[in-house]
């Protein structure tokens, strides 16, 4: 789900005309907070080797917002506390997903601000409802991505029925195990739920950080509470006029693109793959690598549909280039599956968080809108996207399958056209598979008051505290006082993308989704944001 110097970003920044401010709030106001906050929420320490200030909470929220003194569910939280004596509230933060747990990104975050700023914030991690170490936390069958899957492009009807019969039992499993609870995972709940948080805090506003998925969470609560919206960052844009079928296929075309980027990054390094110098003759001998798999799995593991698991997050973040490059050049030049097990073992692992976070995924987006329950549009729908952006469509239809059969009723798209807010901050790179560019464009014209810096030419996936100087200045200026560029194009800050990837930067965290020492912000931002939202 991500390193140009700020003279190089100034120089890029062609846009870029005035500056404005959000006005700082009271510090007695603000210095007023801790102590009620301190009264609403018991923070206890779970400090890991990699955030040592960590600590963790719970609060209860309604399971449905209709009964608010009925049933209550548990939300889990995290907090590195600030330290210095201007503090200027909670910072909530979200990888997206949805299903992407919140936890360990408030450590990320924070120890990836410059500390002068970080230490302003209570930098507010959560587990959104129904996922990680919130209460109930969903799995509705657990195992459902084992391998070997059948191959994700039905080329023959029992192909196609046995991928429906899959996804028609994901959702029934869902409705029978989770029937009194399925009905309130949704993005309009968790906002709410969001808004409970703030309460328990003691605040009167939030200021609001999210990746992926949790750009449009940030959307709607600034719709549902624009009053309660203090500050609010959105990095790598949901479009909301897409949601949730448009969205996916849009994908598809965005991810086809960026894996011919990836053969065409290969074909510059053929001294290192020898795999040729022509990127489309090396993506045939990727379908041909596929088809393979499709007759004979690698390891009894890596079939048809799980090289596409293994290449799909590659969409999502370079840094993954050189170890993907490394295992479809030992299949196809040494006949060993080796690295492409290993590979599949660890990156393809990241995908929505395993069981809980595709079955909360499948809940959220199943039930915030409806989709279409006649198969015989989504048939027509992906095949047709197939003839021309094979790579992912029929593996991402799979995907979001169960929402064609999905036993909960669906809830109407929510307009997050909003003029009431303070200044907001959009960050959006142009190449971007997960979430295309056009989301960006489009939300920065539905937020009035927002600003839109685009990474020109980047195609990772959460492009801020990734190591690009220039996008990272306008973040760390907007968190220490609400300054945002303004320009006059379409976007209001133009800053160069980070390079892409050596062959030689192949890191053990690219394979395994370690966090250890050894891992780049970049590395560790893609293994919590992950894939698919």
């Amino acid at each position: 789900m991500r390193r140009s110097t700020a003279v190089l970003c100034g120089a890029t920044v062609v846009l870029a005309g005035s500056l404005t401010a959000v006005p700082a709030e009271a510090a007695s106001s603000q210095s007023a907070q801790p102590a009620a906050q301190a009264a609403r929420v018991t923070w206890k320490k779970c400090a890991t080797d990699d955030y040592p200030t960590l600590q963790c909470a719970s609060v209860k929220v309604p399971l449905n917002y209709a009964k608010p003194n009925g049933r209550k569910i548990t939300l889990a939280l995290s907090r590195v506390p600030h330290t210095a004596r201007k503090y200027q509230g909670p910072l909530l933060v979200n990888p997206g997903g949805p299903g992407g747990s919140g936890l360990t990104l408030a450590g990320f975050v924070a120890s990836s601000l410059p500390k002068a700023v970080a230490s302003q914030y209570d930098v507010i991690g959560f587990d959104p409802r129904g996922v990680g170490k919130s209460k109930p936390a969903l799995d509705c069958k657990p195992g459902y991505f084992n391998p070997v899957r059948p191959d994700s492009v039905p080329s023959t009807a029992a192909i196609e029925k046995a991928n429906l019969s899959r996804a028609k039992a994901f959702a029934k499993a869902c409705g029978t195990k989770y029937a009194d609870v399925l009905p309130y995972i949704d993005t309009v709940s968790a906002v709410k739920d969001m808004d409970r948080i703030r309460k328990a805090l003691g605040a009167k506003k939030i200021n609001y950080f999210g990746y992926s998925y949790g750009t449009y969470l940030g959307q709607v609560y600034a719709k549902l509470f624009p009053t309660r919206v203090r500050r609010l960052v959105l990095d790598s844009i949901v479009d909301p006029g897409g949601v949730w079928y448009g969205a996916n296929i849009s994908q598809d075309y965005a991810f086809d693109a960026r894996h011919k980027a990836l053969m065409a990054w290969i074909a510059k390094y053929n001294g290192t793959y020898k795999l040729g110098t022509d990127p489309a003759a090396i993506e045939a001998k990727w379908y041909a690598m596929r088809a393979e798999l499709a007759t004979k799995p690698a390891g009894g593991e890596v079939g048809a549909s799980e090289l596409e698991d293994i290449f799909i997050p590659g969409g999502y973040y370079n840094g993954y280039w050189p170890t993907l490059a490394e295992a479809f050049a030992a299949y196809v030049n040494d006949k060993d599956a080796t690295p492409l097990v290993k590979a599949y073992e660890g990156i393809a692992a990241i995908d929505a968080s395993g069981d809980n976070g595709y079955s909360v995924y499948t809940a959220v987006q199943c039930r915030d809108v409806s989709w279409p329950r006649d198969w015989k549009q989504w048939r027509e729908d992906n095949w047709a996207v197939y003839s021309k952006a094979p790579f992912m469509a029929w593996n991402n239809a799979w995907y979001n399958a169960p929402c064609a059969y999905w036993p909960t009723k669906t809830l109407k798209p929510v307009n997050v056209a909003n003029s009431k807010l303070p200044p907001v901050l959009l960050f959006q790179a142009t190449n971007d598979a997960a979430t295309p560019y056009q989301g960006g464009v489009a939300v920065h014209r539905l937020l009035k008051h927002s600003s839109l810096v685009v990474e020109q030419g980047g195609g990772n996936h959460g492009i801020t505290l990734s190591g690009n100087a220039c996008l990272d200045k306008y973040l760390v200026k907007y968190l220490t006082d609400g300054t945002v560029p303004r320009g006059s194009g379409t976007a209001d800050a133009v800053c160069k993308k980070t390079a892409d990837p050596k062959p030689e930067a192949t890191t053990q965290s690219a394979l395994t989704a370690d966090r250890s020492a050894g891992a780049t912000s970049a590395d560790t931002l893609h293994t919590l944001v992950g894939v698919r939202g």
